[in-house]
């Protein structure tokens, strides 16, 4: 029986960046561990990836609603991201679970102090500015729908992404060290456990495994089962309003290649092409035999003349054919 890994405080307090790899690996392969996501929510903490805390002990409520710490922790990301009133209320449900634990009063009684200060001050001024939206695009394929976030020299450790059936949510840090929310309500259930994230230079990639292979006519929103449509492989979806007819293009762009004008060896090349192409299958077997037994320099489409010998090497006039030397070098 496998030993259940357990990520304590001390482990984290001891290297909280490495700690974040390990816990990042671990829900990659347990994505409804409560108390894993707690424990990544600390170590963000502990970083001050307060934006990635506050997601992962939301999270972590969701799984496991009686858990304490998990309240905890999002009351200590809100406080620190100035949302006060938030980390009041988490505080709070969080004592009335565990009213043993003495921290929650101390934290609740802070909240109060800040938000006093708040009022008399004013909120415009004692507010952090709005997090900026996170501009995406999506697109799929027959058995994913990728979300890509336009974000350039995005820290390794400056994304956090939860995936849930039908909710996607990350946040990113920018390379301005500003953090930015993306929140999605998506269309149609997906997979958690077989989703993922890449970081690249330019954008922050969030591939999400489909239940079944249907096209989704839009990320967001209520799927109904009448809309439900099968995947067509010759419509190339994505977040655009314009539709390719992708089996036309090819027809187009063979129409281009066609009318193209060539010239020298590209035309006579062109040619021998278009004789195959065009040909029966007894001038395609002539292409081919002439071709391969004389080495290249004949090629004939008399099927009933090469079909009956071999094709010797006919090399141009102004060329001299060279045998090959045999293992004593004559």
């Amino acid at each position: 029986m496998a030993t259940k890994r357990s990520f304590p405080d001390s482990f984290i307090d001891e290297d909280p960046q490495k700690a974040l790899e390990t816990l990042n690996e671990a829900l990659q392969g347990d994505s409804d561990n409560a108390e894993w996501f707690c424990q990544r929510a600390y170590a963000h903490i502990l970083l001050k990836n307060y934006s990635c805390a506050a997601n992962d002990a939301k999270k972590a409520q969701q799984l496991q609603p009686s858990l304490p710490l998990a309240f905890m922790r999002t009351g200590i990301a809100e406080y620190h991201l100035n949302h006060y009133e938030s980390a009041h209320a988490a505080f709070t449900q969080g004592h009335q679970m565990d009213v043993s634990d003495n921290s929650f009063e101390i934290w609740i009684k802070r909240c109060e102090e800040m938000m006093g200060e708040t009022t008399q001050n004013g909120s415009v001024n004692m507010q952090t500015p709005a997090v900026p939206p996170v501009k995406h695009d999506w697109y799929q394929t027959e058995s994913q729908v990728i979300v890509t976030v336009m974000a350039k020299n995005v820290p390794k450790d400056g994304v956090c992404v939860n995936f849930m059936e039908k909710e996607l949510s990350a946040t990113i840090q920018l390379a301005s060290g500003e953090n930015c929310n993306l929140h999605l309500h998506l269309l149609h259930p997906i997979i958690p456990q077989q989703s993922n994230f890449k970081i690249l230079t330019t954008k922050v990639e969030m591939k999400m495994k489909k239940t079944d292979a249907i096209r989704w006519e839009k990320l967001e929103g209520e799927g109904q089962e009448s809309n439900i449509k099968h995947f067509d492989p010759n419509q190339y979806p994505s977040s655009s309003h314009y539709t390719r007819k992708w089996d036309k293009m090819v027809v187009d762009i063979s129409e281009e290649e066609k009318n193209e004008k060539l010239e020298g060896d590209a035309a006579l090349n062109k040619l021998f092409q278009q004789i195959y192409t065009d040909g029966s299958d007894e001038v395609k077997r002539a292409m081919n035999k002439s071709f391969m037994e004389s080495g290249g320099t004949v090629l004939s489409t008399n099927w009933k003349d090469v079909g009956k010998r071999k094709v010797d090497v006919s090399p141009p006039d102004d060329v001299e054919l060279k045998k090959p030397m045999d293992s004593k070098g004559n």
